[in-house]
């Protein structure tokens, strides 16, 4: 699974937000959004924000029920991407 933190520096949600999906495994790759003024514009008030899969799941801060089931769903996903029936 390939995860995206949107954040900024000096934010401790977001230092939060990667601690979380950290204790679960993830390795999110970091994006501050100050150096793209297209992300800043985007989501300025609204960090951190997590993409996973390419999917915004969450933004300002991280439900960990809600991850639990994300994680669930993605760990009982068929392997060639194609879902369950």
């Amino acid at each position: 699974m390939q995860v995206i933190v949107y954040s900024r520096p000096g934010c401790h949600l977001c230092e939060e937000a990667i601690q979380l999906l950290a204790s679960h495994g993830l390795r999110a790759r970091e994006v501050n959004i100050d150096e793209n003024l297209d992300l800043r514009s985007q989501y300025n008030t609204c960090v951190p924000v997590v993409e996973m899969d390419g999917k915004v799941r969450f933004r300002g801060h991280i439900d960990p029920v809600l991850l639990e089931r994300l994680l669930a769903q993605y760990r009982s996903a068929p392997a060639d991407g194609q879902e369950n029936v």
